[in-house]
């Protein structure tokens, strides 16, 4: 199995990311209630090989991003940081969408200033917004690539229409949507990525549901691999498609050691279907 993957043909990462939304308050609403620890994991990620941080300014909101520049400033060369932009946090839980081209804008610049870069690597619209034409949100974001502030683009939370779409306007790298074991109904999606070369960021990579209770196809794999249930979940999407970057989140040095961990399990053919059956 490849565990490496090209976004956009020029930035080469590890297929396991690490998602920075876990880093900030309850309700991802607001500081972590020990900013030191959140700043020690992302330390840890970067140690242990991880070269793709997926965050956005929604998240706090922007406290993920400034924590990740806390900590990491000046960057490692091969690090990519993806950052994502097009929500509005009214509260704990809330996200309205705003993906209106001079709040795309906004939403881009505050990032930058707080990523302390010139540049983002990969940048995503968050979510279209419906009261937004898509066409409208992608072409505001293609400029600011062409003004050189930012490098490439993904798109989040989209059908397999709204892809054709947007890939009509720029040149999409990657796609986030939620996609796990047990939710699938991105399948589409991530098929069309794979023909076309584009990555997949599955959010929510380790929902499990009923197959991990005990006794459950998951449980029973993964005692049979010596390996957690997530481990196993992990393990199942990067054996679904070479395109899948899972990106698990954890504010927890041990659980991000145990996630990054999974990369080393091989699932058999008839495992990985039997999962997928399963669930």
């Amino acid at each position: 199995m490849t565990l490496t993957f090209t976004i956009g043909g020029d930035l080469e990462v590890r297929r396991l990311g690490y998602g920075a939304m876990r880093i900030t308050g309850d309700g991802i609403w607001g500081p972590p209630h020990d900013p030191e620890a959140a700043k020690r994991v992302l330390r840890r990620v970067v140690e242990l090989g991880v070269n793709l941080i997926d965050t956005a300014d929604s998240y706090g909101p922007e406290v993920s991003e400034n924590l990740i520049a806390e900590a990491l400033h000046p960057y490692p060369d091969d690090l990519v940081i993806a950052t994502k932009g097009g929500l509005r946090r009214t509260g704990p839980g809330e996200w309205p969408s705003d993906a209106h081209p001079d709040r795309l804008r906004e939403c881009c610049e505050g990032s930058l200033r707080r990523l302390r870069v010139d540049r983002i690597d990969l940048y995503q619209l968050h979510a279209p917004d419906p009261r937004v034409p898509l066409e409208e949100s992608l072409g505001a974001l293609k400029q600011l690539q062409d003004e050189g502030k930012i490098r490439h683009l993904g798109v989040s939370n989209v059908s397999a229409e709204e892809l054709e779409r947007a890939r009509a306007v720029v040149d999409v790298v990657t796609v986030q949507n939620r996609y796990n074991l047990v939710d699938r109904h991105s399948e589409d999606v991530l098929d069309a990525c794979e023909a076309a070369g584009i990555g997949f960021i599955p959010w929510f990579p380790l929902a499990t549901g009923d197959l991990a209770r005990p006794g459950g196809p998951l449980d029973e794999l993964a005692r049979a691999h010596d390996a957690t249930p997530g481990q196993l979940a992990i393990a199942w999407l990067l054996a679904r498609s070479p395109a899948v970057l899972p990106i698990p989140g954890t504010a927890s040095e041990q659980h991000l050691e145990e996630n990054v961990k999974a990369a080393e399990l091989e699932l058999e053919p008839q495992e990985v279907e039997r999962l997928a059956e399963a669930a």
